[in-house]
C-alpha cells in the first residue's frame, strides 16, 4: 500500500455512503493521530483499538451522522506520496471560509489548521475536511 492515509480516508467515505456504524482500518501511529484530530473536531465519535484480519492490529473507527446524513460531507487527501504540499502557518488553507478542518503535519505532531496558526508553525498539509 503506498498511500495509508488516502486509503484510510477512503475507507471513511465508503463506509458513510453505505450507512455504516462503524469501519476496520489497519493501525498506525499516524493514522491513530489523524483519527485524534478527526475526533476532537467532531467528525467522527471516537475509534477503538481491535484486532483485524490475520491477527494484524486495527482501529474501528466510529463514524457519526445526524439525522440519517453524514457529518463529513467532503474528505480530501491534499498532500499524495507522488506530490507533497507543505505550507507555512499563515498559507495553511482555512476550508469552506473556516466551517472545514485541514489536518495539518508538524514538527510539534498532527494538528488541525486553527491549533498550527496558534502554535505558529506549518507543516505538510495531509487532507481537508467539511
Amino acid at each position: 500500500m503506498n498511500d495509508p492515509i488516502g486509503d484510510m480516508l477512503t475507507r471513511i467515505r465508503n463506509g458513510q455512503m453505505r450507512g455504516k456504524s462503524t469501519v476496520l482500518t489497519p493501525a498506525s501511529k499516524l493514522r491513530g493521530w489523524v483519527l485524534d484530530v478527526l475526533a476532537d473536531e467532531g467528525y467522527i465519535r471516537g475509534y477503538d483499538k481491535a484486532t483485524g484480519a490475520n491477527g494484524h492490529p486495527a482501529f474501528e473507527i466510529s463514524l457519526k451522522y445526524y439525522e440519517g446524513t453524514p457529518v463529513i460531507r467532503e474528505l480530501k487527501r491534499v498532500s499524495k506520496p507522488g506530490r507533497r504540499v507543505y505550507m507555512a502557518c499563515n498559507d495553511v488553507p482555512s476550508v469552506r471560509q473556516g466551517l472545514g478542518v485541514s489536518i495539518v503535519s508538524t514538527s510539534k505532531g498532527v494538528m488541525s489548521d486553527a491549533n498550527a496558526r496558534t502554535a505558529n508553525v506549518g507543516g505538510e498539509v495531509l487532507c481537508t475536511v467539511f
